[in-house]
């Protein structure tokens, strides 16, 4: 007999709640009303929570921590105070990780990175010539005469990087360097999880890899210590037991912080911005579709959370979903204003979000203009958890202020702060505390959320127009 997931079982059990209870006439009033009834003081109030939680529990509130099981216990203990239907589904994590990356040639050190997902050298690390190829090692005719057990030097570019490394398998190398093809070091970048017949792959500067270009038969010893490991988190899931549940209004973000900060901007000020939303609007609200608010566990090694439930949903589960909404870092400390861009307007990055997302785009930005913001576009980038939904092909849409990029001249006339600077320079960082977020920006993407929840949950056809 097949397993019901835990959406579909979460789904039924609200099916159930929903048909014993009295429905409430439709409040025609609620995105004014819940705008007003929502504050930047009570979002606050659930982020200095989240602070003293990180403060109890080693500074973070990261996987597989007290820290964050704690954060769980707050947010579903604060939904269902508010008369909210809450689960917590577990779900497993495999999660690669780097214990040591060492690289030495002709015994002096270069900086070196690990490939996500890269295969382990063991302990004692590998030893061979230094093998530069000509091209990208994309094909065994490029790595041809090199010396067996060598650690081969290639560029980044034309494959990926799990071709490289089977290539370099195939043709009996030990280990693999790549090369950015840009200036920098070559971070954030994968092997992919199925890594059979791979060697070892460690990452080098552009510059370094010049430099290393021209060294071809010195000794070479590279030390990765890789892992993947085994572990277990949940989700907090809550839904009205009011509205049609077959045009449900999604709103999410991840709970999770790294493990080097207790994560008060990414991402305490989206959950507090939910968490306000949610308590104001309350369990039983006058609105014509249900809400369900979701946050994510696991965001920060892979949008692991919200790739797992989105996976679990049924087909007709999926189809009962209008719209998700997403809010991920709403209080920098040098704020920006953006909505992802649902219509490609900007014609950067990424395309336009599914059938809807334009509508989601819009509403959003009304929303923030209204309070005194009125933003600009942001790409569909695919690094937070609307991604699964979109590759799911519901609409989509959220609010973002920014991490690392500078705040440009023209961002800073139209919203002020300090052009040059990041919009967060505590970005997954320890100093990334109560102390340093924008509370106007707190304030004002909570309005702007609840605004924007309130009037899609009582009518969802401006969908259907973009």
């Amino acid at each position: 007999m097949r397993t019901p997931s835990a959406a579909a079982v979460f789904a039924a059990l609200v099916v159930a709640l929903a048909g014993c209870a009295d429905a409430p006439a439709l409040d025609t009033a609620l995105p004014d009303r819940l705008v007003e009834a929502v504050t930047g003081d009570g979002a606050f109030r659930h982020l200095a929570e989240l602070q003293r939680i990180a403060d109890a529990n080693n500074g973070n509130r990261a996987l597989g921590t007290t820290g964050y099981d704690s954060s769980v216990e707050y947010v579903a203990g604060t939904l269902r105070d508010a008369g909210y239907d809450v689960q917590t589904p577990t779900f497993a994590v495999r999660r690669f990780t780097i214990q040591d990356q060492r690289l030495t040639v002709d015994g002096g050190p270069v900086p070196v990175t690990a490939l996500e997902y890269s295969p382990s050298t063991g302990p004692t690390g590998v030893t061979g010539p230094l093998a530069v190829v000509a091209g990208e090692g994309c094909q065994p005719a490029d790595l041809v005469g090199i010396p067996a057990r060598s650690v081969a030097l290639v560029r980044r570019g034309t494959c990926t990087f799990a071709q490289k490394a089977a290539t370099a398998a195939g043709v009996g190398a030990a280990a693999l360097l790549v090369a950015n093809n840009e200036d920098g070091p070559l971070t954030a970048v994968s092997l992919g999880e199925d890594t059979t017949g791979a060697v070892p792959v460690g990452g080098l500067s552009r510059a370094d890899g010049q430099a290393l270009a021209g060294r071809a038969g010195a000794p070479v010893t590279l030390a990765l210590i890789t892992a993947m490991e085994e572990s277990e988190s949940r989700n907090v899931l809550a839904q009205t037991r009011t509205g049609n549940l077959d045009e449900v209004v999604i709103a999410g973000g991840h709970l999770d912080s790294v493990p080097t900060g207790p994560g008060i901007n990414d991402n305490g000020s989206g959950v507090a911005a939910l968490l306000e939303t949610a308590v104001r609007l309350g369990g039983s609200p006058g609105v014509s579709n249900a809400v369900r608010f979701a946050f994510w566990g696991a965001e920060e090694v892979g949008l692991v959370g919200s790739s797992q439930y989105v996976r679990g949903l049924s087909d007709a589960d999926r189809a009962r979903i209008a719209l998700y909404l997403n809010l991920d870092m709403v209080a920098s400390p040098n704020a920006g204003y953006f909505v992802y861009d649902g219509d490609d307007s900007d014609r950067v990055g990424a395309g336009p979000g599914p059938a809807g997302s334009a509508a989601v785009e819009r509403t959003l930005a009304e929303a923030l203009a209204a309070e005194g913001a009125p933003p600009a576009g942001t790409d569909f980038d695919g690094r937070s958890d609307y991604g699964p939904f979109i590759a799911a092909g519901i609409p989509s849409g959220g609010l973002f202020t920014g991490a690392t990029e500078p705040k440009t001249p023209e961002e800073a006339q139209r919203w002020g702060g300090t052009a040059g600077a990041p919009h967060d320079p505590c970005y997954h960082q320890a100093c990334d505390r109560l102390d340093t977020v924008n509370r106007t920006a707190l304030d004002r993407n909570t309005d702007a959320v609840a605004s924007t929840v309130a009037r899609f949950a009582l009518q969802t056809t401006p969908l259907t127009g973009g």
